[in-house]
Parts: structure tokens; sequence; C-alpha cells
């Protein structure tokens, strides 16, 4: 009997470590591991930085480069090296002002398609240290966003104008075969050496944006850190939009504040805070990610109207974070100017009354019509109690709710006061237990929603 246990036993472990194993080698073969990828999802908010030499000049990032004279490249890539020195640069205050904003996860441009690398490299000169700053910037923004328990990711492009110019090949974007790493071997192992730099030099990193031709080279980073998430080049990323509609798969919408990505001195109009947090909102709604830009100034700040609106980000989110973060697309994304969120166990609903104009202390009746309440359903108004008004005596602020065929109707008090004014624009969120949609049955009131109602 005990020779029998003793096979059971070898025979669990061998299962054990042929799961393990083999979800590793899943991995390898060309994708992202499902728990990695599920994780991802629920981070919700990231910051994306595109920062380069040419931030010099206000320029796109890299793309002034594409189609541009011999003349104009060859100053490109010996003078800008000689004039970078961001003697402001902080990478510690950037952190702050992300982890207060509510973002769980950072990508920063290592290297853009010019080819410079924001890094320590023996593959080129053409990097941070034969500049007057002459420090790994790289290092420095992973170590800070560390410390602040921000999940690291790094963005890499797979073209290399630099290299490019160097071999003699055309300088362009995806328009000639030497542009493919694929199709051009020597592209392909300088891209893999300088992946190799940044995936052992620089400890664990969470998360890789390979925004360029990925073949190859997304298999070759799971092979280094059989962890890292994949995003562009294995994911939908749009720039710019959020979808129409939900995508079931893991994705990320990419977004500037302005008009551009990297610094742009000039010429520029920026979104208000509120749109930013709708489009958060609606992001987290359909179930992706939001990937929200800034572009450090040449001296290593960041300027005042992208800070000024991580700002107001941040405080909304002082309140609302629990409706974005380890949240999912809800059964009924949307109805009118209300969007919803579930919590990943679908115990808790969220839901982001937006576009709506609501004084301080004006008390108003919201009809969800797409949920189904019980007598166990419970409401709040995130970071407000509903109780006290400031300065009002006898004020009933309390919410109230009502159950019927309309819907799930909620009354409720506007009564947090983030402005002296009082003239705070962006949405209240409601959080809701024992609700349903009206598409699930009412048995489907999760058991935990019941025993903590109140």
């Amino acid at each position: 009997m005990s020779k029998l246990r003793h096979l059971y036993f070898s025979y669990f472990l061998f299962v054990i470590f042929f799961l393990f194993t083999g979800l590793r080698s899943f991995a390898q073969q060309g994708a992202n591991l499902p728990e990695r990828e599920k994780w991802f999802s629920g981070l919700g908010f990231g910051m994306f930085i595109h920062w380069s030499i040419d931030s010099q000049l206000g320029a796109v990032i890299s793309h002034s480069l594409a189609g541009a004279s011999r003349d104009y490249r060859e100053k490109f890539f010996r003078t800008l090296p000689e004039t970078f020195n961001p003697s402001k640069f902080k990478p510690e205050d950037w952190a702050i002002l992300a982890k207060l904003a509510g973002m769980k996860y950072v990508v920063f441009t290592a290297k853009h398609h010019a080819g410079f690398c924001m890094f320590k490299t023996i593959t080129t000169p053409f990097n941070i240290l034969n500049t007057p700053f002459n420090k790994d910037i790289t290092r420095e923004v992973i170590s800070a966003f560390r410390k602040q328990g921000i999940a690291v990711g790094i963005y890499f492009s797979p073209e290399d104008f630099y290299f490019l110019n160097k071999t003699g090949a055309p300088v362009g974007r995806l328009q000639n075969p030497l542009h493919y790493p694929i199709s051009n071997p020597a592209l392909m192992e300088y891209d893999k050496a300088q992946l190799k730099e940044l995936l052992t030099n620089y400890g664990k990193i969470d998360i890789i944006f390979l925004d360029g031709p990925a073949e190859v080279l997304k298999e070759y980073c799971w092979k280094l850190q059989p962890d890292i998430v994949v995003t562009r080049g294995q994911m939908n990323t749009p720039e710019q939009k959020v979808p129409d509609t939900a995508i079931p798969s893991p994705w990320e919408t990419c977004l500037t504040m302005g008009t551009d990505w990297q610094y742009k001195p000039t010429n520029d109009s920026f979104k208000s805070g509120t749109e930013l947090i709708n489009i958060l909102i609606e992001t987290r709604a359909k179930g992706g990610n939001l990937l929200l830009n800034v572009g450090p100034k040449p001296d290593g700040s960041i300027r005042e109207e992208e800070e000024g609106l991580l700002r107001e980000i941040a405080l909304w989110n002082f309140a609302n974070a629990e409706a974005i973060h380890n949240t999912k697309a809800a059964t009924k994304i949307r109805e009118g100017n209300i969007w919803y969120t579930t919590s990943t166990d679908d115990s808790v609903i969220f839901a982001f009354i937006t576009n709506t104009p609501w004084k301080y202390g004006e008390r108003k009746e919201i009809v969800l019509s797409s949920l189904r309440g019980t007598a166990a359903t419970s409401v709040e108004v995130l970071g407000y109690e509903s109780n006290l008004l400031e300065y009002q005596q006898n004020f009933d602020a309390s919410v109230k709710t009502q159950i019927g065929e309309i819907g799930l109707v909620v009354s409720m008090v506007n009564g947090q006061r983030f402005y002296t004014n009082n003239k705070w624009p962006n949405p209240l969120v409601l959080k809701i237990r024992g609700a349903v949609f009206k598409e699930q049955p009412a048995t489907q009131v999760k058991k935990s929603n019941l025993d903590g109602a109140h």
C-alpha cells in the first residue's frame, strides 16, 4: 500500500510539472499566458511616455525622418544627441503623479522608430550614454515606477531608422522588405540583441509594446521572460479612439491628451479633464485598458497642461478607483449617459453617470432601466457617505431606491465638495449590490450581495 501511495504521489507531481511547463511552453509558442492577460485586463489604466532626442525640436517623434533628405537625417543623428540634457528629469515625480491618477502600469519608449536608445546598449553609439546627460534614463524610469508599485512596460520599435540609414536601406515605414526584420536578417539580429539587453538587464518586465512587425521578436520576448505580456504585436491596441463595441479579448486604447505623442510646444490643443475621464469610463465599460500618454519636455519635466489634467483625473480617481480597476465589461454596457462595469466576480455593478449637469447639494432621480432590483438591493455613491452636506442643517442626503417595472430608480444627492466654487463637472459613480441586469434571471444575484446588503 505504501508503494502504491508513492506511485500516486509521483504521478501527481508529474502532472503538476507537466501543466506548469506546458503553460510556459504555451507562452513560448506564440501567446500571452492566460492568467497574465487576465492580470493585464484588471489594471485598467496606464501611463504611456513618449520621449526622445527630437523632443528638443517639438517634432513628431521619429517620423520626421521617414522620407527626409540625407542632410536632414545626418543632422538628426549627429547633432541632436549633442544637446540632449534633461536637467529637470525626476522620474520619481512622474511615478507619484501616475499613482495618484490611478495608473497601474507604465509603458516607456526605450526605443522609438528613429533608433535612438534611451537605455545603455553596446549595439549602437546612438544612445543616451552618448549625450551630455550620460545616464541610463530607462533604468531610472523603471526604478521610480517600481518603487510606487506600478507595473513596468517597455515600448520598443522593431523598425530602426538609424540602422536603415547606416546600412544604406531606404528610410521609411514598412514600404520596403528591408523595413521588416523578418526579411532583413541583420535588422532581426540587431533587434534581438537590444531586446535581450532590455529583458535581462532590468529585472522583470511586465509588459512590452512592439510597435512594428513583431513576428519572431514577440516569441523571443516570451522566451526571455515567459510571463511578459505582449500588447501591440499580439492584441488590439487602437490609437486615438475607442472601439464602437466591446472586444471580448484583452485590448488597450492608446490616447494623447493633446494632438501629438511627443512634446509639442506650439499648435496644440488639449482635451478637457472631463473628456479624458469619460473616455476612461467608456474604455473600461467596453472591457479595455486606457493607456494615456504624456510627452515630457526636453528638460525632463512634464508640461503644465498634462500635469493639470492628470491631477484632475487623480481627484476623480481618489473617489472612484474601485469602479475602474479589477472590473470588467457588464452584460449591458450603456444606457444613454450611463455606463456600466461590474466587479470580476459579478457581485457589484458600477453605474457611471456621465454628461449630467449636477449642482452641488442637488437631489436627482436616476432611472437605471437596465437593472432589476431586489429587496436586498443597496446603492451607495462612491466617495460620499450620503449623510451630511457641508454647512447644511437637517439636510437629508440619503440614497433612496425604488424597484419597479421601469427598472431601479435611485434618488441621491451630489454632496461631495471637490472645488471651492462647488462646480465639479465630472461623473458620479454608483456602487450597486443585490441587483442584476434584466437579461439575467433574479436568481443570479450573488449570495454575497444578499449577505452584505444594508
